[in-house]
């Protein structure tokens, strides 16, 4: 009997102990994971049309905010040009063909104050072309682009208007007509 006592005592100790421990771990406050909250996605999407012209883009990203200054950033990209357009032999004009532009980028974004925000972006893609010339076979020509980009755009909330510009701009071996673009940035 004495035996029975000690081990219903013994019993009861252990589940008091036990309900004590969990008690206190389950009042205990966990630490929250800061980084998810400082993730930002966004990107574009576009589409143009016009004679005998058709464009396809569409850009996702995504940012990590260090700090309310500086934020890092990666992106991919993927577009299809199409142009249907007429061979001209006079001045060797060929503006028949389609084109898939895909790659990625790496960004640093800074926020002087609230409103500016300057951009570093380099940018690396791989550029597909398939031309056509009546009664001819079409060729291609395939090469990687490389971009650096420096920007400044204003900025209200999660979206950017800017421009940029390529410091790697050289047009007979750019993919872009210019080295100045207009950008819009959104991040969510």
């Amino acid at each position: 009997m004495k035996i029975c006592k000690k081990s219903v005592l013994l019993s009861c100790c252990i589940l008091i102990l036990t309900t004590a421990v969990w008690a206190q771990d389950s009042l205990r406050v966990k630490p929250k994971n800061e980084f998810w909250e400082r993730v930002h996605f966004g990107g574009g999407f576009g589409a143009a049309f016009g004679s005998d012209y058709s464009n396809f883009s569409l850009s996702p990203g995504a940012m990590y905010e260090v700090n309310k200054y500086f934020g890092v950033g990666l992106g991919l990209q993927a577009s299809y040009v199409k142009v249907d357009g007429d061979y001209n032999p006079l001045d060797n004009n060929l503006s028949n063909y389609k084109s898939w532009i895909y790659g990625g980028s790496v960004m640093g974004l800074f926020n002087v104050i609230e409103e500016l925000q300057l951009s570093l972006e380099l940018e690396q893609v791989r550029v597909n072309t398939t031309f056509s010339y009546p009664d001819e076979p079409e060729f291609t020509d395939n090469f990687w682009n490389t971009a650096l980009f420096l920007g400044a755009g204003y900025r209200a909330e999660n979206v950017t208007f800017g421009v940029r510009y390529n410091l790697l701009f050289d047009r007979d071996k750019s993919v872009y007509y210019e080295p100045f673009m207009p950008f819009v940035r959104v991040f969510f």
